[in-house]
């Protein structure tokens, strides 16, 4: 009795309407799927812009923060300070409808605001991840590299980062997942992406269980696809920097 009670559970909404918990309509959702499709390539293109832009900039905003000149590191600190404290909602809602018409006299579209959102926050995350990553390589490789001969910013891009990059994977790969869940928060500004297409669906349907399901599934899909691309760039690196068997007498 208990589990056909439980099979004919039903939700009322506040307008009236009953729907089956057991009884989907995965055909309002098919109807939706190019919808649905569109909202993939969106997210994809405002998460990779995001995340690469964010490396870029995180780079110089990490070794900004490593500098011993007060008018680098200062800058640097209260950038990431700042992006780091404060919601990305609000970035998001401030850059498209406040800092972009301001600067531009017009909205450049929900795509640039998006981006440019992405990349100023994702920055702030990168630029600790290179910090600590660079920090966490013993002092004596740069003395090292020095008496060699090498100039700082030489010993920095061939001794130090690439070591420095080996530790860095896995809290890169996981900062990608966090801003590809993130990046549904351009929502807000109309940005066709997961999100938004699952809101139209339910807004056309008055059904919310099927589409935002699907949203739920395909950012399922896409993190624990980047799960395992992180995992086997990872792996690769870490085979890469194996020594070798010792040859001849070594071996012996």
């Amino acid at each position: 009795m208990l589990a056909t009670h439980l099979m004919d559970v039903t939700l009322k909404g506040k307008w009236g309407f009953r729907m089956d918990i057991f009884d989907l309509r995965w055909d309002i959702v098919w109807n939706y799927r190019d919808m649905f499709i569109r909202g993939i390539g969106v997210t994809l293109i405002l998460t990779l812009s995001g995340y690469f832009g964010g490396i870029l900039l995180g780079l110089f905003l990490g070794l900004g923060k490593l500098s011993s000149k007060k008018w680098i590191y200062w800058p640097s600190k209260l950038y990431i300070d700042l992006f780091r404290g404060t919601p990305m909602l609000v970035q998001i809602l401030l850059i498209h409808l406040a800092v972009i018409p301001t600067i531009f006299g017009h909205s450049l579209g929900y795509m640039v605001s998006g981006i440019t959102a992405l990349i100023l926050n994702c920055a702030a995350y990168n630029a600790e991840i290179f910090r600590a990553g660079i920090q966490s390589i013993a002092k004596g490789q740069m003395e090292a590299a020095r008496s060699l001969g090498l100039t700082h910013n030489q010993a920095m891009r061939k001794v130090i980062l690439p070591q420095a990059f080996r530790r860095m994977i896995p809290p890169l790969g996981n900062e990608f997942i966090a801003l590809l869940k993130d990046s549904s928060l351009v929502t807000v500004i109309a940005a066709p992406d997961i999100l938004y297409a699952s809101k139209v669906v339910a807004g056309a349907s008055f059904r919310f269980w099927e589409p935002y399901m699907v949203a739920a599934l395909l950012y399922l899909i896409l993190t624990y696809g980047v799960t395992k691309i992180v995992a086997f760039i990872e792996k690769r690196f870490s085979n890469s920097y194996v020594p070798r068997k010792a040859e001849g007498r070594e071996a012996r």
